[in-house]
């Protein structure tokens, strides 16, 4: 069962939490009702209810069912996120490299040695 400590979340492979969302909408479709199947099934495999409704909450975004950011949206987003740090921090590099040799080249600004 994962901690309620942030810092200490589990993870669940991703066939874990395929097969609990696969039996909520088995559990609902079976018995037309949605009130507290979430709870059951994650009893049943010990796991976070909460943790379990945003599985279902996520593959019914991922399915079109639901409107929201897609998972393979959401990993496309993270990247860009890092690619963007990255290069920011390559700009900035590069600004500095930019001033230390326009300083060394042009006679009229002082030197710093």
């Amino acid at each position: 069962m994962a901690t309620t400590n942030s810092r200490f979340q589990r993870r669940y492979p991703a066939e874990m939490r395929e097969r609990a969302v696969r039996m909520v909408r088995k559990a609902i479709a079976e018995s037309g009702e949605r009130m507290g199947v979430v709870t059951r099934v994650a009893r049943q495999l010990g796991i976070g209810p909460e943790s379990l409704r945003n599985w279902v909450k996520q593959a019914e975004i991922d399915s079109g069912k639901r409107p929201g950011v897609t998972t393979a949206e959401h990993q496309r987003i993270t990247e860009l996120e890092r690619e963007v740090r990255e290069l920011r921090r390559a700009n900035e590099i590069l600004k500095a490299a930019s001033a230390f040799f326009a300083a060394e080249l042009d006679p009229r600004l002082p030197r710093k040695s």
